[in-house]
């Protein structure tokens, strides 16, 4: 097996590591503010009835919101209980233009189709680059839209941060991981508006992104938070033999030395680029 190989190998395991807790998931983890969908749609022009391609949707946090607005979407999804629990959640808002489908995107068979839009909300980063990219440019129409959401951990000057506050019971509990280590500052985040964050840049294939913030705050007690650690892959991915007395002793800390109450804060960001014409012979 190539290096390669193994790369995609272990992307696609942990990607799927949230189908094991797909409640738990839909419960805790951060949705997504209405001023990010509205931006969404000012940007690319989206109105009702345009097509969206979701990538990875999982439980359809994202999902929902498209749909509410009135756009066609058509969610991607390899995980079955995610799809599964996202399709009841879907149920839910009536009729509906939504479409979920088993597959990862690299695998997806397209039928011909293509979009107005391309969204991926916290999944990108699973998606192999080399075969992603291409495959977004693909799938749009010419002058199509990507755009990709997600949270960023933060923490704020003076403020008590969970992993600043338990970092000695991280290194008793799982000591050298290299997953642990302090959130960057809201202000040093707010910095890096270029490029598309931490995945892979597209090259020519789309054009300069736009980048939009939004602060988001989750309040927990000890036990929430250990639920909320539990749904995240630097804590999945931990044998459960060691995951949970850590997550256990998190919760106490919280419940002892934090008046049972702590932030979990984010950066929300959108950020969208224009699929451009200037790669020949990939438009259809």
């Amino acid at each position: 097996m190539t290096d390669e190989q193994k790369t995609r190998r272990d992307r696609l395991g942990l990607g799927r590591v949230f189908d094991e807790v797909p409640e738990l998931y839909d419960r805790v983890r951060p949705g997504y503010p209405d001023e990010l969908f509205a931006d969404l749609t000012t940007i690319t022009g989206l109105d009702e009835g345009s097509s969206v391609l979701e990538v990875g949707c999982g439980t359809g946090q994202a999902t929902r919101s498209l749909a509410a607005l009135g756009y066609s979407v058509t969610a991607v999804e390899p995980g079955t209980g995610m799809a599964a629990l996202a399709r009841r959640r879907l149920t839910a808002l009536g009729d509906i233009d939504v479409g979920i489908e088993m597959s990862t995107f690299e695998e997806w068979d397209d039928r011909g189709r293509r979009f107005d839009v391309l969204v991926a909300a916290a999944s990108w980063h699973w998606v192999d680059p080399a075969i992603g990219w291409p495959r977004a440019y693909e799938v749009l129409r010419p002058g199509g839209w990507a755009a990709l959401l997600g949270h960023v951990v933060v923490r704020r000057p003076g403020e008590p941060e969970v992993y600043a506050e338990t970092s000695a019971l991280h290194e008793r509990f799982a000591p050298g991981n290299p997953d642990w280590g302090h959130p960057p500052l809201e202000d040093e985040v707010r910095a890096t508006d270029a490029g598309w964050g931490l995945v892979e840049d597209p090259g020519p294939l789309f054009g300069p992104t736009i980048v939009r913030w939004y602060p988001t705050v989750q309040w927990f007690d000890g036990s929430g938070f250990a639920d909320h650690l539990r749904s995240t892959s630097p804590y999945r991915r931990l044998a459960p033999t060691t995951r949970e007395p850590l997550l256990d002793a998190i919760a106490e800390y919280i419940r002892t030395r934090m008046s049972d109450r702590a932030a979990r804060r984010y950066l929300t960001v959108l950020r969208t680029g224009q699929r451009t014409d200037l790669v020949r012979g990939t438009d259809h």
